[in-house]
């Protein structure tokens, strides 16, 4: 019913606004309680058994990591007498709220949650929980980085981006190819978010636009596997080309854009003198690289064999060709603007 999807896709809205909005912490809560209970009907919706299993374990985690999260807003109004979101200075309260907004975020060790929920969804519900319900905790983290535990947020991070690394080698399902790369970018923006909080802010929006051009793409098309990726070529090859750009972004290959934050990540770790740690980061980033290599290589040198080079699907189907420029746009000319981003964060 259109009525029922726009009360729900409202009610995301909403929810991320709250939060946003509040200087409270229960009205924070709220507000991630409306975004958690206003997408699992949009999981359901398929009335697939899949779909029900991951809105069930969606359901579970959200819940316990919401409970986490008004458990230590509530200690620390207990013991500092303030319910303000920027004054959590409770060291107990501060690591458990830690701990669930990274249960939210799917950051590893608590990421175990996120692979299995993508794979049981459709390609628009995943765009949706890859990048709208990040927003909401990601900002929390943000608003609260002077507070939170240094030691924690970089064990995490380093435990992200090698785990998104190695658990997206041996998949060929491109929804948990796309959450084990999840896993792996907010790794990044763990790492940064303490030294400095609007890098992480840049990274999340860059983040974003690139997950849901990718996730744009699958829907073009029709593609949920690798398999699937090698008919790409044949159906619209000006997208099958764009894509290869976008793969190429989100691991991070210059001159593209997702190079930018992880060079400037980079850049401030290294003022922090950290170089063993951001080293072993940079290295952990090689490991997604190499299956968006596969990806791009599934695309560009591999074709099916049930279908003759000489019938041309794309000059039929290509209805949704507009977004090719502003793909284009976002995946390779952003980079030449890393001087003024710089100056803005500084």
């Amino acid at each position: 019913s259109p009525y029922a999807l726009s009360i729900i896709l409202s009610s995301l809205a909403t929810g991320t606004m709250l939060t946003l909005a509040s200087n409270h912490w229960f009205l924070a809560w709220m507000g991630l309680e409306l975004n958690t209970l206003a997408i699992i009907p949009l999981m359901t919706k398929t009335h697939h058994p899949r779909a029900t299993e991951a809105a069930t374990k969606y359901f579970l985690m959200q819940a316990l990591a919401s409970a986490m999260i008004l458990f230590s807003s509530t200690m620390n109004a207990w013991f500092m007498g303030e319910w303000d979101i920027t004054n959590m200075s409770h060291p107990i309260s501060t690591a458990a709220l830690t701990i669930g907004l990274a249960m939210k975020l799917g950051i590893a060790p608590f990421h175990l949650w996120l692979p299995d929920v993508l794979q049981g969804l459709d390609l628009l519900t995943c765009l949706i929980l890859s990048t709208w319900q990040k927003i909401a905790p990601m900002i929390l983290m943000i608003l609260i980085n002077s507070q939170l535990n240094t030691n924690l947020l970089i064990i995490m991070a380093i435990l992200s981006t090698t785990i998104g690394g190695w658990g997206g080698l041996n998949q060929t399902h491109l929804r948990k190819i796309m959450a084990y790369s999840s896993i792996a970018h907010l790794g990044w923006m763990m790492l940064v978010l303490c030294f400095m909080p609007s890098l992480t802010l840049l990274n999340l929006i860059i983040y974003m636009v690139m997950t849901m051009v990718m996730f744009m793409m699958f829907l073009n098309m029709m593609s949920t596997t690798i398999n699937k990726m090698a008919m790409s070529w044949l159906k619209n090859p000006m997208m099958a080309a764009s894509m290869m750009i976008v793969l190429m972004s989100l691991g991070g290959l210059p001159p593209t854009t997702g190079f930018m934050p992880k060079w400037l990540i980079i850049q401030e770790m290294t003022k922090q003198n950290m170089i063993i740690i951001t080293t072993i980061i940079t290295l952990s980033s090689l490991l997604s690289l190499f299956f968006y290599l596969r990806m791009s290589y599934s695309i560009s040198l591999t074709t099916s064999p049930n279908i003759s080079n000489t019938f041309s699907i794309w000059r039929q189907n290509n209805k949704n060709s507009m977004i090719l420029p502003t793909t284009i746009i976002i995946s390779t000319l952003m980079l030449p603007i890393t001087p003024t981003l710089i100056n803005i964060l500084n």
